[in-house]
């Protein structure tokens, strides 16, 4: 009688993971069709998408722009794109540029080794604008800088 007992209880158990799995793996097709066609696929990917906040800091170098006319264009909360740089004065020097690739600066020297490790293995690190100052002809440009987490 135990043997009976054990063997039907593993055939349940074995019956519902049978089911779970086969309503798992069931996608409506006609949904997916309807979302894709209504959204553009990085609005449908972009839930799952986490942005990590690291730091905050400021773009170092905006005085030294070939054009700076790209200062007039930014914005608050705009995003940044940040890209490893081979740069005879700094070794772990960042580039920080517009989406449409305009330079703006540099994350500051003082606070870019680990960012530039993180870069070298690989992570993608973003910025953000928290805000945009004008001090004597200066742009204070204040960042927060991302880990893009996929």
């Amino acid at each position: 009688m135990k043997d009976v007992l054990q063997d039907d209880i593993m055939n349940k158990e074995t019956v519902w993971e049978e089911m779970n799995r086969s309503e798992l793996t069931k996608i409506d097709s006609s949904a997916i069709s309807t979302i894709l066609s209504t959204k553009e696929i990085g609005e449908v990917i972009q839930p799952l998408i986490k942005e990590v906040h690291l730091f905050d800091t400021f773009v170092a170098g905006t005085t030294h722009l070939e054009d700076e006319t790209v200062l007039l264009d930014l914005k608050k909360d705009q995003l940044l794109i940040l890209e490893r740089e081979k740069n005879k004065f700094d070794d772990n020097a960042i580039r920080i540029m517009t989406e449409e690739r305009r330079k703006i600066g540099y994350i500051p020297e003082k606070d870019n080794l680990i960012f530039a490790r993180l870069m070298d293995a690989g992570k993608l690190l973003r910025a953000r604008i928290r805000s945009i100052d004008q001090i004597h002809g200066f742009t204070k440009i204040e960042i927060g800088i991302f880990l893009v987490d996929v």
